[in-house]
């Protein structure tokens, strides 16, 4: 009888080398994520830890009517809580969330006060017109639409020999 060889799914690396910073938040996720890794079988769903997950937005980057479109998720900031910058090549959103509840009823006191700040960049492909870029934030969800040049939006043909 023929003994199963067990298999593990591995992580694809991206083809570029990723920078320290790009290893360094890789890692802090990883850990956040599964704070006792040798506890449970890999299988075992991973913690989850708000705290945690709600600094850092989901963003999702696409194409829509000749613009790059960056939407990220921010719930519970403010505009003014948020920074923005764009080059020619990357774009980064950062900012800083700090709630502070206090409750003081008759037979009770809280105080409770949280923070966490984070940043994002993302490289954005040649062609975009990073000087027309423009964001709106609205109902916790940030929205930058960079036009991209006449030239990136041609289709290019390639044959085959």
């Amino acid at each position: 009888m023929a003994k199963k060889k067990e298999e593990s799914l591995m992580r694809a690396e991206p083809s570029r080398g990723i920078s320290p910073f790009e290893e360094a938040e890789r890692w802090f996720e990883d850990v956040f994520k599964r704070p006792f890794p040798g506890f449970g079988p890999d299988w075992l769903p991973r913690l989850r830890m708000p705290a945690f997950e709600a600094v850092s937005p989901s963003v999702d980057i696409y194409r829509d009517k000749g613009d790059m479109v960056l939407k990220a998720e921010i719930p519970g900031m403010k505009k003014e809580d948020l920074n923005i910058s764009i080059t020619d090549d990357t774009v980064s959103i950062s900012g800083e969330k700090k709630k502070e509840e206090r409750v003081e009823k008759k037979d009770y006191y809280r105080y409770e006060r949280s923070s966490g700040s984070f940043c994002r960049s993302f490289r954005l492909p040649k062609g975009v017109l990073a000087d027309k870029a423009a964001a709106k934030f609205e109902d916790g969800v940030l929205e930058i639409r960079i036009p991209v040049s006449e030239e990136a939006k041609k289709e290019k043909k390639i044959t085959i020999k």
